[in-house]
């Protein structure tokens, strides 16, 4: 029995949400917006795009999809958190009292890597997704300042993480969904579909 492509979503309070949703399909999964807890069931994986993070952090407080979020990743379900998102979901934000999400291990800075103007593209080496450097595209982006012992920093851009990954969390601190090239995409989608719940799912329904 053919499966089919695992359904992802993308945090739709504010961000490049549309852009994800695209690069996804591009990379061959199905791709919706996640909006509230009934959309958050539906999806094998999520998404949260850039944006503001403490705008999103009391929007996802007022419609209380936090504690439905960090229930669903503490199960088992791949979250990729890109540039704003990778705050949200961040351990703590250095020299801020700001709430996040608290699902992967690491400390980052805001703006780190300068403001609007000082935005960049960078060819970035990324060996987990081969020997051609990526695109990456930074935007009044973070970098991480401290990961745990069990943060697996995949990318660095000057001596500071811009990629990590624990378990079956994914941050980045740049804008892979503003790029031609679907291989973080990609990188994500083989993190959904080697999950324990997604293969469940796919046991459950043969």
């Amino acid at each position: 029995m053919e499966t089919k492509a695992p359904l992802i979503g993308v945090l739709a309070l504010q961000g490049d949400v549309v852009e994800h949703i695209a690069a996804l399909r591009r990379a061959g999964a199905q791709a919706i917006p996640v909006k509230n807890r009934a959309d958050l069931a539906r999806v094998d994986g999520l998404i949260v795009p850039g944006g503001e993070s403490t705008t999103v952090m009391k929007l996802l407080h007022r419609f209380k999809m936090d504690e439905p979020i960090v229930e669903r990743v503490r199960a088992g379900m791949p979250l990729w958190g890109t540039c704003m998102g990778m705050i949200v979901i961040a351990r703590d934000v250095v020299g801020l009292e700001q709430p996040s999400l608290d699902l992967i291990d690491i400390s980052v800075r805001r703006n780190a890597f300068g403001r609007q103007n000082e935005s960049a593209e960078v060819e970035l080496p990324i060996p987990s997704l081969g020997n051609r450097p990526f695109p990456a595209i930074f935007i009044r982006a973070p970098w991480i300042e401290s990961t745990g012992p069990d943060v697996e920093t995949l990318a660095e851009r000057n001596g500071h993480g811009v990629m990590v990954r624990r378990r079956n969390v994914l941050g980045t601190s740049f804008h892979p969904e503003l790029s031609s090239d679907q291989r973080v995409h990609a990188y994500f989608l083989d993190m959904v579909r080697n999950s324990s719940e997604y293969v469940g799912k796919q046991r459950s329904v043969a």
